[in-house]
Order: structure tokens, then C-alpha cells, then sequence
């Protein structure tokens, strides 16, 4: 995908890659220690006259450093939409890319026209948990928790097939500033989305993975049964990043999605 950008619309410089197209957006949110990459092979099966928007939020990737809430994060994809004159979309978002999504519907709801919630919910983790992690990750730095956190990201199937995939992407999360990291979780933590959930009044789909420890099947069941008349699935043996997983699979999921909107 090319037209990689950087642009500044709500305060912080952003990486960002957009495609511009025919027909609706399809944009895509990343998770926690991830960069666009993660998308790349769910793109490769998409119309390649989709437009489509794909970003790196605050800390991550290329984009520069900025403590923000997840009203924040919406704010900044909100803002390179109306850059690129993108709304009506279809958002594709991933754990705390999902809870971006979800406050984006209920902050922007002219922007979102459905939404495929991945690996996420209306709230993640506890407190405790959160500054566990953050404490960690600011005194020892990210490669200290490296080792669970692919092993949550990634089934044992897919670990076991591809161990040149996962020295790169042990690198992508390793190679993400602390600072930002941190920042992030800080963003998650702070989060609660129930009533953004409750409100959501578009078609969605909320994925789980059968192997995701981070966010496991119950917890994406549990936002679903929030969201009026959305659709639950889960794909056996797939951990916390179907994007990486079973791209195809998520390519066809969204372009159903795009049926199903119209």
C-alpha cells in the first residue's frame, strides 16, 4: 500500500498510509505494541479500489510520543479522516484499536458506518494489572514482558510454524518506545466504553480468537451481548492478532460486512 503520510490534525505528528479509492472506507486500528504492518496481508485481500486509511497511533510506529485518553486516540483517527475527506467507513479496529473504534462511534458517529471489533472489549484488565505492566515496562523496558505478551498475541500453532515471523515480530513490539507503550495502557486503563458500546447503532462484528489470552472469547462475547444486534464469531486455534493469523479469513469477513451494509 502507498501514500505514506505524516500529518499533525489534533496535536501529534502521525504516521499514517491512506489509499484513495472508490466506494467505502475501510480504516484500520491497530493494538498495543503493534504498527500498521499488522494489516498488511487483510488489505492484500480487500478490492484494491477500496480506500483505505491505515495508522500508527500515539508512541507507536512512526508517529510521535503524546499521553492521551481513548477519547484522544478517536480524536486523532477522527482528525486524518477529515484530512482525507474519509467518513461512512467501515472501522476495522484490534483490542485497544477496537476500543478506539468504539469511542470513535459514539464521539463521530458521521464517520463510522460499521465496525469489525477484534480481540477487544468495553473494558480491559483491571487497575492492578495496568500498572503492573506499566511499572514494568518504565523500570525494565518492553523486552521484559515480551516473552507472554507474543505468547498471548500469537497461538502456539502459529508460534511453532513461523519462527522467523516471530523474531520480527518480537522486534515491531520491542522496538516500540516505553514511553508510548506506557502511555497506552495508561489510555486502556482509564477506559470504560460500556454505554459507547450500548450505543453503537451500526452493523458490527465482534472476533475472538480461541487461544487469545489477552482478551479472551468471553470477554468479546460479553461486548457483543452490548451491542444491539451484533454478531459474535470466533476462529478456533487463533490467538490475540487474527490479522496476522488468518488474514484472509478477516478479509472476508469485512468484505461481508460491506455486503451487509451496503
Amino acid at each position: 500500500m502507498s501514500g505514506l503520510r505524516f500529518a499533525a490534525p489534533n496535536g501529534a505528528t502521525l504516521h499514517h498510509a491512506i489509499r484513495q479509492g472508490r466506494g467505502r472506507p475501510v480504516v484500520f486500528a491497530n493494538s498495543l505494541g503493534t504498527d500498521m504492518r499488522i494489516w498488511q496481508a487483510v488489505v492484500g485481500g480487500l478490492d484494491p479500489e477500496t480506500p483505505l486509511l491505515m495508522w500508527d497511533k500515539r508512541g507507536h510506529g512512526l508517529s510521535e510520543e503524546g499521553p492521551v485518553g481513548m477519547k484522544g486516540h478517536a480524536a486523532d483517527l477522527a482528525g486524518l479522516m477529515d484530512l482525507h475527506g474519509l467518513s461512512d467507513a467501515l472501522i476495522c479496529g484490534v483490542s485497544v484499536g477496537g476500543m478506539i473504534a468504539q469511542q470513535l462511534a459514539m464521539d463521530r458517529p458521521d464517520l463510522v458506518a460499521g465496525l469489525l471489533l477484534s480481540n477487544t472489549g468495553h473494558r480491559i484488565g483491571t487497575d492492578a494489572t495496568w500498572n503492573s505492566r506499566i511499572e514494568t515496562v518504565e523500570r525494565e523496558g518492553i523486552a521484559a514482558i515480551a516473552g507472554p505478551i507474543l505468547e498471548r498475541w500469537l497461538s502456539p500453532g502459529y508460534r511453532r510454524a513461523n519462527p522467523a515471523a516471530m523474531v520480527g515480530w518480537h522486534a515491531m513490539l520491542t522496538r516500540t518506545p516505553a514511553a508510548g507503550y506506557a502511555a497506552v495502557c495508561r489510555a486502556i486503563r482509564d477506559a470504560d466504553l460500556t454505554d459507547a458500546a450500548r450505543g453503537i447503532g451500526v452493523p458490527t462484528l465482534c472476533l475472538a480468537g480461541s487461544e487469545d489470552g489477552a482478551t479472551p472469547p468471553e470477554l468479546v462475547r460479553e461486548l457483543a451481548d452490548l451491542v444491539p444486534g451484533a454478531e459474535y464469531r470466533c476462529l478456533d486455534g487463533v490467538g490475540h492478532l487474527p490479522s496476522l493469523e488468518r488474514p484472509g479469513e478477516v478479509a472476508t469477513m469485512l468484505r461481508n460486512l460491506m455486503e451487509r451494509i451496503g
